[in-house]
């Protein structure tokens, strides 16, 4: 949802600029259902103020549901589940060297006590990271939960009957 529409209530964090290509595909389910969020680049190595400042201070700005992509070492999911009792949605972004099986791994070896909902490897994990995220926010907002039970009803009725349609 462009800036400015609506405070947003869901936060899209990666740990570069080139885990975008696929975090863009949570912003684009995010839009699509009209759940108002943001985007930005957080890195837990490179950046570790600026993380904590906002996972420290998400939930004052408004905030419900983090979304968090990482590649690599993919600390960023489970550091700022560390500082936030607010969910936290992990993307495992695929790695060159692991395909992000790396990723994957230490998103979803969080400790006891420090949850990260873990999502599949790469495009389909954000996408479902945005679907997650919306059924949410549907739990408290009924226009969020029509508009995510007509998305799923088009996604049922795009599914041919039949091989030769």
């Amino acid at each position: 949802m462009p800036a400015g529409h609506e405070t947003p209530v869901v936060a899209i964090v990666m740990g570069s600029r080139s885990d975008w290509p696929t975090m863009k595909h949570a912003a684009d389910i995010l839009s699509e259902l009209g759940v108002a969020h943001d985007c930005r680049v957080v890195s837990a190595h490179r950046t570790p103020d600026r993380m904590t400042d906002f996972a420290k201070g998400a939930k004052d700005a408004g905030l419900k549901v983090i979304i968090a992509g990482a590649g690599g070492a993919a600390h960023l999911p489970g550091m700022i589940a560390s500082m936030t009792a607010l969910p936290v949605l992990g993307v495992p972004v695929e790695s060159a060297a692991l395909k992000g099986q790396d990723s994957l791994l230490s998103i979803v070896q969080m400790p006891g006590g420090v949850p990260v909902g873990t999502l599949a490897i790469g495009k389909a994990g954000a996408k479902n990271a945005g679907l997650l995220a919306a059924s949410i926010i549907a739990l408290g907002d009924e226009a969020v939960a029509q508009r995510l039970a007509d998305w799923r009803q088009a996604q049922t009725d795009s599914v041919p009957l039949s091989v030769e349609d």
